[in-house]
This record gives structure tokens, C-alpha cells and sequence, in this order.
């Protein structure tokens, strides 16, 4: 049981004893000040008006009758009515041990236990190679899905592939187009063609693996056999760089084989049908959005009988997501945000739960060194290549900075920051905490000093303010791992790991660890191990390593 969840307990039960009605929630904040204590509740005043009697005088009563617990040294009423309380520092060295044991499973829930959760992201169209943006995406979805995980979800990361349509036509053509200009012809790209020069590179592999060239192929042909083989190996590009970034998805979902060949689209068309919510106007198909909050009703199937991508989105979503899970979230660029409504509106429509669809919107990312924005890629042309940006810094650095802030704020990026081994580099700053700590380990080997069981040592040196304020941190961290799991916000976990090793260098640099009183030393080294310990769960729920040296 969390320790909140324990003091409000406590308030419960010294209320019943005071005579005054249960409260039916109480929030618990860590205040700002120390001297406010270590949690503070306004539950009396939430109590005032039903009890008829002034805030005070409920907390008075809170106080007077709040059973004895070991965790609490004292509680204070302050202000109005605020209800602060302080833990004892006792019963706070000696969580130490519970960190210690649990290891790997500090900081795990059973929030999501047994449900079942599709979570989409990336499903970058294969049109072209990975961009930053989508290296933004990879990190966000994955640590999600490491979130979720952490919190007993059985989840299923799922990429969506878009080979289908007119973009899959587009690259077809282009492809052709380019594989033409390998054997020396003068083919010009057509009007929406990719101009991309991987596709370049692409036509000179396609020529020395023996593709045949365009002429061999049938006309009627052509289109499949160029966009198929395009969309394979684009495909393939895309698996080995996020693999690169430690980002592995379980389902790879073909538009055209796993929706629209299994007529997944007429199913849902029929459906929608049957419960009365598509029309006809002008030759197309329309569905009754609008009935479900969407600011106007949306065409399924063209006129000229070709299917929309809303449409084929609404089959994969119903029958592939759905029928797979009992929670759906994707994550989305921003050039799709008018797109959420309209979906949302077609899972409403077939009886989805409202809770049950969540979308998350990714916004973009500015690439900058020592501040300034840096040029285009050459390859690309107008977008940086999510390749080149891990070759220049890595998977961890890339990893943590997109994790540094909230997955719909937009993010500088850095390049010069990210590659510093210095404070100002917030994935080097909380790496160089677990490399410190591993050094200490080390030291204490090297030096023949053994390290008895963590019940042996006795925790209740470790009094310093300092001290007690690491041991506090950790003992929130399940509820913050929580929370940005319930929240969808991984960037609290990254948040959290940069102020405990703001917390944890200063200790470092000011109080030694290896030193003549055993005691203390056997004490501050549970504590580093500790922090180290945690420190490592929260870099693995992001996907970062957490080196022993550096």
C-alpha cells in the first residue's frame, strides 16, 4: 500500500473516532517548504461545510485522534486549516531496505494488470526514411509501452504500415521512375513523385540484386511489383534503425493485406450501415460524424468508388485494434490533429467506450547546435534523417532529451548539449549518478571491505537532512511511476531521474562514503546502492542504459 493511501487511512479512522462523516477522497501534495512537512492535506476544509464546524477545529480533531502510526513523527495544522505532516526519520532510513529488496520491482503497480492494450506509433508512411520527428515518436511510444508494462498491461506496440493508396502509388511510380534513371533513361518523376535521393540508392540495389527492369515487367504489373518492392525494403530500413534505438514493435500492420484484402473495410461499411450511420450524396458514401461530436459527417468511399483512408482507418482500428484489446491509444503527428475527432467519433459510433480510444498528439522538434538551428539533410532535403541524428549522438542521449519534455509541447533539440559530458546534459548528469555509484561498489571490493546483508546494516545513522531527502525521494517514486503511467506522460519519469541526481552529486561530493566508522559507511553505502538501484528502473522505463563506468 502506497504511503498516502496509509495516512489516509489514518485520517479516516481518526475522523470516525472524532464523530465526523469519512471523507470520500483526501489529496495528498508534498509541500514546496520543508517546514510545511513532508505531505499536507486540506481534507478539513474539503469537511467544513458538510460538518457545519470550522476547518481548524476538524483538523484538531484529525490530530487528537489520529492512531499511532510508525511512519508518522508528528502532524501540524497550518494556515486555515491545512493538515501537515511530518514522517519520521526513523522509519524513513529503514524503507531503505524495501528499495533493496525489491530491486528490479521497486516501482512496479498492478494498475493495468491483465488488460489487454494496443499502443501505435511511428507508422511512418514507407514512403521515405525515418525524421527526427518520428525518432521523437519511437521514444514517447516505447517508453509508454515500458510504462504500461511496469504497471502489469499486456501490451502490444504496433507500427502501420500505410501500403496502400495513393501515396503507395506515388512511390511506386517514383521508384520506377528512378530505377528508369539507373539504366540511363531520361524518366522524369511524376507530379506527386518522391524526390528524395534514397530512392537513387534504392534503384542502383534494386539493379545489383537483378531486379528487372521496368520493360520486363508486365504493364499492368509495374505498379505492384515496384511499390511492393519499395515499400519492403523501406520497410526493412525502418525495423534495423529503431531497432538500432532499442525500439521493437509486435505487430507490424499492413493496410493492404491485414485491413483491406480481408474485407475488413466492407465489414465495418456494413456495420456502420446496419446502425443507420452512413448516407449517400453525390455518388459517396458519408458517415453521420456528427452524431457523435465531430464538427461534420466524413466521406468513407469516393464517388469514383475508391475507399478513404478515414474509411480503411476505421476497419483497422474496429476490427485489428479492437479486436485485439480492450484499450486502444495511437500517438500522431501534429499535421493530424482535426483527424482525432472523426476517429474518435467512428469507435463511439460502434460502441467503443469513449475512455477505451486515447489519442496522443506528437508535436515537432527544432534541431539546433550551441543554439542554432542546423542545415537540411543532404539525403532528405527537407527533413533530418533519424539515422544521422543517432550516429552523432547516440541512442541514449536521443532517448532522454525527447523524454525531457511533454510529447505535445514542441522540443529544441539540442546536438551540441546532447553530446556534452557535462551537468547541462541531462541523460549524462543522471548516467554519471549510476557510474558514481557503481565506482563506489567497486572501491569497496577492490579495498576488501565486505558488505553484509542489507538487515545487518543499521539504517538509523543516516540522519543528515540530505540524507533523508534522497530516502524521500525514493520512497515516491512508485507513485510517480504511477502516475505518469496513468497520465501517459513518460517525461515525469525523466523529470524525477534529473532531480534525484541534482539531489544525489552534491551528497556525493560533500559527505564520503568509504571512511573509518563502519557503521556509517555500511549505512550511506545502502543508501547509494539505493538510489542506484532506482535510478536503473527509471532509465529502463525510458529505454537508456545505465552504464557502470563513464
Amino acid at each position: 500500500m502506497a504511503l498516502t493511501d496509509r495516512l489516509t487511512d489514518g485520517v479516516r479512522t481518526a475522523l470516525a473516532q472524532a464523530g465526523l462523516s469519512p471523507a470520500d477522497a483526501c489529496v495528498w501534495e508534498v509541500p514546496r517548504q520543508a517546514g510545511h512537512g513532508d505531505y499536507a492535506t486540506s481534507v478539513a476544509m474539503q469537511l467544513a461545510r458538510a460538518a457545519k464546524k470550522p476547518p481548524r477545529q476538524i483538523a484538531e480533531a484529525i490530530v487528537r485522534h489520529f492512531p499511532p502510526m510508525p511512519e508518522v513523527e508528528r502532524l501540524e495544522i497550518a494556515g486555515p486549516g491545512f493538515l501537515n505532516v511530518f514522517l519520521s526519520p526513523a522509519w524513513v532510513a529503514g524503507t531503505l531496505r524495501d528499495v533493496l529488496e525489491a530491486g528490479e520491482a521497486y516501482g512496479r503497480g498492478s494498475a493495468e494488470a491483465g488488460r489487454r492494450i494496443r499502443l501505435e506509433f511511428v507508422s511512418a508512411n514507407p514512403t521515405g526514411p525515418l525524421v527526427i520527428v518520428n525518432a521523437r515518436a519511437a521514444a514517447v511510444g516505447d517508453s509508454l509501452a515500458r510504462l504500461l508494462r511496469a504497471q502489469g498491461g499486456h501490451v502490444t506496440p504496433e507500427y502501420y504500415v500505410n501500403d496502400a493508396g495513393t501515396q503507395f502509388e506515388a512511390l511506386a511510380r517514383s521508384f520506377e521512375a528512378r530505377v528508369r534513371q539507373a539504366l540511363g533513361e531520361d524518366a522524369p518523376l511524376p507530379e506527386n513523385g518522391y524526390p528524395g535521393e534514397y530512392l537513387s540508392e534504392l534503384a542502383l540495389a534494386y539493379r545489383t540484386d537483378g531486379g528487372p527492369a521496368p520493360d520486363e515487367v508486365p504493364a499492368p504489373a509495374r505498379l505492384e511489383h515496384f511499390g511492393r518492392y519499395a515499400v519492403a525494403e523501406m520497410v526493412n530500413a525502418q525495423r534495423r534503425i529503431l531497432a538500432d534505438y532499442g525500439v521493437t514493435f509486435d505487430a507490424w500492420t499492413s493496410e493492404q493485406h491485414d485491413v483491406r484484402d480481408k474485407g475488413l473495410v466492407e465489414a465495418v461499411l456494413d456495420d456502420l450501415g446496419r446502425r443507420g450511420l452512413t448516407y449517400e450524396q453525390d455518388g459517396a458514401l458519408w458517415f453521420r460524424s456528427t452524431q457523435f461530436g465531430d464538427d461534420k459527417d466524413r466521406v468513407v468511399r469516393r464517388s469514383n468508388g475508391e475507399l478513404t483512408y478515414f474509411g480503411v482507418d476505421i476497419a483497422n482500428h474496429h476490427h485489428v485494434k479492437f479486436g485485439s484489446a480492450e484499450r486502444v491509444i495511437d500517438l500522431i503527428g501534429p499535421d493530424h490533429h482535426g483527424y482525432v475527432e472523426r476517429l474518435r467519433a467512428a469507435m463511439q459510433a460502434l460502441g467503443h467506450p469513449t475512455e477505451a480510444f486515447e489519442v496522443l498528439i506528437i508535436q515537432l522538434v527544432t534541431l539546433l547546435r550551441d543554439g542554432q538551428p542546423v542545415r537540411m539533410s543532404k539525403r532528405r532535403g527537407e527533413f533530418v534523417l533519424m539515422d544521422e541524428l543517432l550516429e552523432e549522438v547516440g541512442k541514449d542521449a536521443a532517448r532522454f532529451t525527447f523524454l525531457t519534455r511533454r510529447h505535445d509541447s514542441p522540443l529544441d533539440f539540442d546536438l551540441a548539449v546532447a553530446t556534452r559530458r557535462s551537468a547541462d546534459n541531462p541523460v549524462y548528469y543522471v548516467q554519471y549518478a549510476h557510474a558514481r555509484i557503481a565506482s563506489i561498489r567497486r572501491q569497496l571490493t577492490e579495498q576488501g571491505i565486505g558488505v553484509p546483508p542489507w538487515s545487518a546494516i543499521d539504517l538509523g545513522v543516516l540522519t543528515l537532512p540530505e540524507e533523508q531527502q534522497l530516502i524521500k525521494r525514493l520512497l515516491g517514486y512508485p507513485e510517480m511511476v504511477a502516475g505518469a503511467a496513468r497520465a501517459l506522460e513518460p517525461h515525469r519519469v525523466a523529470f524525477w531521474l534529473s532531480e534525484v541526481a541534482g539531489l544525489f552529486h552534491p551528497y556525493y561530493k560533500a559527505h564520503r562514503v568509504i571512511q573509518d566508522d563502519r557503521a556509517l559507511m555500511l549505512a550511506r553505502f545502502a543508501l547509494c546502492a539505493a538510489i542506484g538501484q532506482v535510478v536503473r528502473n527509471g532509465l529502463d522505463l525510458l529505454g537508456v542504459s545505465a552504464p557502470e563506468t563513464m
